[in-house]
């Protein structure tokens, strides 16, 4: 046997200590099949919804032997395999990294929000807004002011599906209960969403909570509309919809926009939450 072939076999021997010290300087995790299978035991049992309750039971029993496989690979040592090198007679040098970068005190984004009560204002503010237009559409368009807010109504009344269009354009005074409590509700979370998120796009808050996130919610409401009650989307004019949820935007991203930013008490004590002050001869 050469010495380059014992230096080999030796490099081959301590390669399970090395392993153990720097598992992914020396080598690589060991190829298992466990994920998977654990994937296709998962795949099994959403299958299911479309096929047979017996689905259930195949694709658990994989998912099971796949989770316990994969989890006997890693615990309580991870089994990995030695990264092949070329033959040479001084080992490589372990690769240099910079040091981490010392922890804040907090990482908390943004530092500075706008008040809530400025949330709560811009909720009402917007409502008003999106309410005028949302009645425009229901007199121009449709002929009806109780339109729209029979539509509103139905994305929690399933019942009003089944309704005639004589019916949606009459009044309701449950249905116009609901749809009152329900855009209240809606108003105010987006109102304190915006008060959170408006500050993380200074330069544009208008953009962002005037355009882009009408945009992004009218398309969440035209893809869900269909399963939460299809019959409706036939009487919604989507252009008006999302003139409607442009103008909350504006109008609610400008009134929270004026108000003046406040800290965010995130990681403050609860002496300095409480302006509680210390006297200069207390020293306890």
């Amino acid at each position: 046997m050469t010495e380059r072939a014992e230096q080999r076999d030796e490099r081959a021997a301590l390669a399970p200590r090395e392993v153990r010290e720097m598992p992914y300087l020396r080598a690589i995790p060991r190829p298992t099949p466990w994920p998977i299978i654990t994937a296709f035991g998962v795949t099994f049992m959403f299958a299911a919804i479309v096929t047979n309750i017996f689905v259930v039971v195949v694709g658990a029993a994989f998912a099971l032997v796949g989770v316990i496989g994969w989890f006997r690979e890693v615990f309580p040592h991870e089994n990995v395999e030695a990264i092949p090198v070329a033959d040479c007679e001084t080992p490589l040098p372990p690769p240099e990294f910079a040091p981490r970068p010392e922890k804040t005190k907090r990482n908390v984004v943004p530092e500075r929000i706008h008040p809530y009560r400025s949330g709560v204002k811009g909720a009402i503010a917007g409502a008003i807004a999106m309410a005028v237009v949302a009645a425009g559409w229901g007199l121009i368009d449709a002929g009806s002011l109780w339109l729209p807010i029979n539509l509103l109504a139905g994305t929690v009344l399933p019942s009003i599906g089944d309704a005639t269009e004589a019916q949606l354009k009459a009044f309701n005074a449950t249905w116009f209960a609901t749809s009152i409590g329900l855009h209240a509700f809606l108003s105010l979370s987006v109102g304190m969403v915006f008060v959170v998120s408006l500050p993380m796009m200074p330069r544009r808050p208008l953009l962002a909570g005037g355009l882009i996130a009408p945009v992004i919610w009218t398309g969440i409401a035209w893809a869900t509309l269909r399963v939460v009650n299809p019959t409706l989307e036939d009487y919604i004019s989507w252009p008006w919809f999302l003139g409607s949820q442009v103008a909350f935007g504006l109008v609610c991203g400008f009134v929270i926009s004026r108000a003046t930013m406040v800290p965010l008490k995130v990681g403050w004590s609860f002496e300095r939450r409480m302006s509680v002050e210390r006297s200069e001869g207390d020293e306890s």
